[in-house]
């Protein structure tokens, strides 16, 4: 059974297949943690990979994004925050789809207002590792904002620092002084 499955107390899988060897040996180093971190992390992280894997491909700048704010945020080490990351980018691309909308649910049941704003802040910057917010990245944002009970205009308002690395604003043409 995967490590988020465990930790969200999901039903067990009979088999396990698509679950590789080191995801097993990552998530048993991570169980180490107490219980409430270690979901409270899960999610987190998952959540900033389903951004980063929203195109389908997370770059290794997104990971690079992933793995300093797991570290910042979460107040891990940097083997604990790789370790983390790695465990999410695996998720993320083996359940996807069928996830997404669950862990999202969990972390806003487990999270305050002001950590859910923090995490909205963290996926615009996993999102603009790379220079641009893609359009996808964008809309699986806004996505996100939603399922965590932000009102549009406060997705929005979130958004508002991260105007210039949004690629439908890139394209505009600039003003010359």
């Amino acid at each position: 059974m995967s490590f988020l499955q465990r930790i969200f107390g999901a039903a067990t899988r009979s088999d396990r297949s698509g679950e590789t060897e080191t995801v097993r040996r990552i998530a048993a180093r991570l169980e180490r943690l107490p219980q409430p971190r270690a979901r409270h992390l899960a999610a987190f992280a998952y959540v900033l990979a389903r951004v980063a894997n929203s195109d389908l491909r997370i770059s290794e700048t997104e990971t690079d994004a992933m793995l300093a704010l797991v570290r910042e945020h979460a107040g891990l080490s940097g083997e604990e925050a790789a370790l983390a990351v790695e465990i999410a980018k695996s998720q993320t691309r083996l359940l996807g789809g069928t996830e997404n909308y669950v862990v999202t649910r969990e972390f806003r049941e487990i999270s305050t207002r002001e950590e859910r704003m923090r995490l909205l802040h963290c996926l615009y910057a996993v999102a603009a590792a790379d220079g641009t917010i893609a359009s996808a990245e964008s809309a699986e944002i806004a996505k996100i904002a939603e399922e965590l009970g932000f009102l549009r205009e406060e997705a929005l308002a979130l958004r508002a620092p991260w105007r210039d690395k949004l690629s439908e604003f890139q394209a505009l043409p600039k003003k010359s002084s």
